[in-house]
């Protein structure tokens, strides 16, 4: 008996960033690549990775966001990656695998960021956007880069990227300048003002 069909929804992010949300888990937790070699063991990161341009990846329960820096266009692109995603998943082996344990301070370094970005969030975050009846959750930590999801008024919002970049980017370089970047791991199409027009049935 053939498997069902395994839906997939593109959500371009601007250029370099596009989210493609999945009709199954993928992934249990939150694992970034940030190179090819952080993408060994785990074929569906190594399969992205050979999409040219690919230069980061990062999957969240059914989303997988893939960051690029070639000039083609996400239609183009998001081919390569609907078909990676596909047979990853067709596979009789996990798509993607649990990342190893790090010798040394990356991890200790990690786990000090998260809890001074947790209560930063807690502290000045979430008050700024609570006034537009949002929240932001903190994720995880890793590599020094920041995995948030928005919520309540946030989730789907029109301004999510201005909130995202402006304010909620800002505070961390302000005040916690350690950290590298930040990723927003949110399926904002399923919010309640989405401005992602949704494929799903």
């Amino acid at each position: 008996m053939a498997s069902p069909e395994i839906r997939i929804t593109a959500e371009p992010v601007d250029q370099q960033r596009c989210k493609f949300l999945v009709d199954r888990p993928v992934y249990q937790g939150v694992r970034r690549f940030a190179s090819p070699s952080e993408a060994q063991g785990s074929p569906l990161a190594e399969a992205l990775y050979g999409i040219p341009g690919v230069r980061e990846v990062i999957v969240s329960g059914n989303l997988v966001t893939v960051v690029k820096d070639s000039t083609d266009p996400w239609p183009v692109v998001g081919k390569s990656v609907g078909l990676a995603i596909r047979q990853a998943l067709a596979a009789a082996a996990p798509p993607v695998v649990e990342k190893a344990p790090t010798q040394g301070s990356t991890r200790q370094s990690d786990d000090e960021l998260y809890e001074r970005v947790n209560d930063l969030f807690e502290q000045q975050v979430n008050p700024m956007v609570a006034r537009h009846g949002g929240r932001v959750e903190l994720i995880d930590v890793q590599d020094a880069v920041v995995m948030l999801r928005m919520g309540g008024g946030c989730q789907g919002c029109g301004m999510a990227s201005v909130t995202l970049r402006q304010g909620i980017e800002g505070i961390l370089t302000e005040h916690i300048p350690e950290v590298k970047g930040i990723v927003d791991i949110t399926d904002h199409a399923s919010g309640d003002n989405p401005y992602f027009a949704s494929a799903k049935k």
